[in-house]
C-alpha cells in the first residue's frame, strides 16, 4: 500500500470516529429540577462546567427559547412535572454544531426573568430561569385579610425557612431543614387556627424558594402582627446542640455564633435577588430615619419581650443553646413594622436532635411550645380592637409548665387562683413538672 493511499484511510478512520463520536461539547446539563411558588416557576439546569447562554420570546405560538453554547443534555427534560406551571411542554435540540437550544411552549404570558448561580457545597454550576405570572391569582384563604380593627383574630405570619431550590441545612440520612421548617410551620399554623383568637398564615405554601424581603412582604399583606421564621440550622462541629430564639440586631450580632448562623442564612438570598419591601423613597431624608428608627426600636423591643416567653415554653420541650434571646442581623427579621423572631429549632447537624426533628411528636411539641409562648405574651400585652382584648379571661387556654413556673405565678399571671386550676385539671397537689400541660379555666 502506497504512502498516499495509507493517509487516505487513516483520514477516513479519523472521519468516521468524528462521525459516531458525535459533536464534542465543553459542558453537559446533567439534571434539571422545576419548582412552582404561587406567582412562578423556577427552572434549575445543573450544568458541570462553566457555560454561555441567551434566551428571547417568540409569539404565535408563545415560547421561550434557551441557547447555551458548547452545551450537551444528559438530563432527562421529560421527566419534569410541568402540569401545575404556565409551561405546555419541553423540547430540546441540537443548534449548529454544539450549541444546546431548550424551547419551553408556554400557555400564557410570562415575564422572564434569568441568572447563574456558581458552584458551592451544595450544588455545581446553574441556570436559573424563573417564569413570573402577570395574572395573579387571588387564593382563597388571602379574601379575608383585610379585617376591621375591631374585634379581630391576631395574625401571626408563620414562615418555614429556604425551600425548593434552597433545601437549607442538611443532616444525618439526608434531613434537609427545608422539610423539617416546613413540617413545624404547618403544626403551629393548625395551633393558632384552633384558637378563636389567633389566625396562623404560612408565608410559603408549599416546596418553592423565596426571598428574604418577599416573606416579610407576605407577612405584612395578610396584616400580620407578629413574624415567626422557623429554621433547624447546621454548624460544624456535630456535637453542636440546643434550640435557640433570636431577635434583629441593629448594632451586630451579640455572639461569634449569633454571626455565623446570620451570614449563612441571609446568604440564601443569593439564590434569587430580593427587593425591598418598604418604600419611604418620597418621603424627606430627616424625617424617613426618625420614622425608621422609632418604628425598628418599638418593634424590636417587642420582638425582644416575646422572645423571652417562646424561649421559656421551648425550655421545657429542648436544651437551649443559649439562655437568653439572641441577637444578630438577619434580613428575614429586618422589617420595621412587625415584630419578629427567628427559631432555630435545633442542630440538624447532631444525629440525635436530626432523628428529634423528623419526629412528628417531637415537631408536634415544639410547635406547640412556641404556640404558648406568643398566646402567653399576648395575653399579658394584648393589642386594642382584637378579640383577645374583648374576651380577655373568658375562654379557656392550655398552659404548658416551663422551668421556674410555680402555681402561684401561673395563677396570678391569670387572675385566678391555685385552687380554681387544681380543681379544673382534677390535680391532687400543686406539685408540678417542665413540660407539663395544664388548662386556666375562663373567668366567670
Amino acid at each position: 500500500m502506497g504512502f498516499d493511499l495509507r493517509l487516505q484511510v487513516i483520514a477516513a478512520f479519523i472521519l468516521m470516529a468524528t462521525v459516531v463520536a458525535g459533536p464534542a461539547f465543553t459542558a453537559d446539563i446533567d439534571s434539571a429540577r422545576i419548582w412552582r411558588a404561587p406567582d412562578n416557576t423556577r427552572l434549575v439546569l445543573d450544568i458541570n462546567e462553566a457555560f454561555d447562554y441567551k434566551y428571547f420570546s417568540l409569539d404565535n405560538p408563545r415560547r421561550l427559547v434557551i441557547d447555551i453554547k458548547n452545551t450537551g443534555l444528559k438530563a432527562n427534560l421529560d421527566k419534569l412535572d410541568i402540569s401545575p406551571t404556565p409551561i405546555s411542554n419541553i423540547r430540546s435540540g441540537l443548534r449548529g454544531s454544539s450549541d444546546l437550544r431548550i424551547v419551553l411552549e408556554l400557555k400564557q404570558q410570562v415575564r422572564v426573568n434569568s441568572f447563574t448561580l456558581k458552584a458551592n457545597e451544595q450544588y455545581g454550576d446553574r441556570l436559573v430561569i424563573d417564569l413570573y405570572d402577570t395574572v395573579q391569582k387571588v387564593a382563597k384563604k388571602s379574601v379575608s385579610k383585610v379585617l376591621p380593627n375591631d374585634n379581630r383574630p391576631i395574625v401571626i405570619s408563620i414562615d418555614a425557612g429556604h425551600g425548593g431550590e434552597d433545601p437549607g441545612a442538611i443532616g444525618p440520612k439526608r434531613i434537609r431543614e427545608k422539610v423539617v421548617a416546613f413540617q413545624i410551620a404547618q403544626r403551629l399554623e393548625k395551633l393558632f387556627d384552633k384558637n378563636p383568637d389567633f389566625r396562623g398564615e404560612l408565608v410559603r405554601t408549599g416546596d418553592y424558594y423565596l426571598a428574604h424581603r418577599k416573606r416579610t412582604a407576605i407577612a405584612r399583606k395578610s396584616r400580620a402582627d407578629f413574624f415567626i421564621s422557623i429554621h433547624a440550622d447546621a454548624f460544624t462541629n456535630p456535637q453542636a446542640n440546643g434550640a435557640s430564639v433570636y431577635a434583629l440586631s441593629t448594632k451586630g450580632a451579640t455572639s461569634e455564633a449569633a454571626r455565623y448562623l446570620a451570614k449563612k442564612e441571609n446568604r440564601a438570598d443569593l439564590i434569587g435577588g430580593a427587593e425591598g419591601s418598604l418604600n419611604l423613597d418620597n418621603t424627606d431624608p430627616f424625617l424617613r430615619e426618625v420614622l425608621l428608627d422609632l418604628s425598628m426600636t418599638a418593634t424590636l423591643s417587642s420582638s425582644l419581650d416575646a422572645g423571652k416567653y417562646v424561649l421559656k415554653n421551648m425550655g421545657g420541650v429542648a436544651r437551649l443553646h443559649k439562655k437568653r434571646v439572641e441577637q444578630a442581623g438577619f434580613l428575614v427579621l429586618k422589617s420595621p413594622d412587625i415584630p419578629s423572631l427567628l427559631i432555630e429549632t435545633g442542630f440538624i447537624s447532631n444525629p440525635k436532635e436530626a432523628r428529634q426533628l423528623s419526629s412528628g411528636a417531637y415537631q408536634q411539641r415544639m410547635a406547640a411550645a412556641i404556640y404558648n409562648g406568643l398566646v402567653s405574651y399576648y395575653t399579658d400585652n394584648t393589642p386594642e380592637g382584637t378579640s383577645l382584648a374583648a374576651n380577655k379571661g373568658k375562654r379557656e387556654r392550655s398552659y404548658t409548665i416551663s422551668r421556674g413556673d410555680t402555681l402561684s405565678d401561673i395563677a396570678q399571671r391569670y387572675n385566678t387562683s391555685v385552687a380554681t386550676i387544681l380543681s379544673y385539671n382534677k390535680m391532687g397537689s400543686s406539685t408540678i413538672k417542665v413540660g407539663q400541660k395544664i388548662i386556666i379555666p375562663a373567668r366567670q
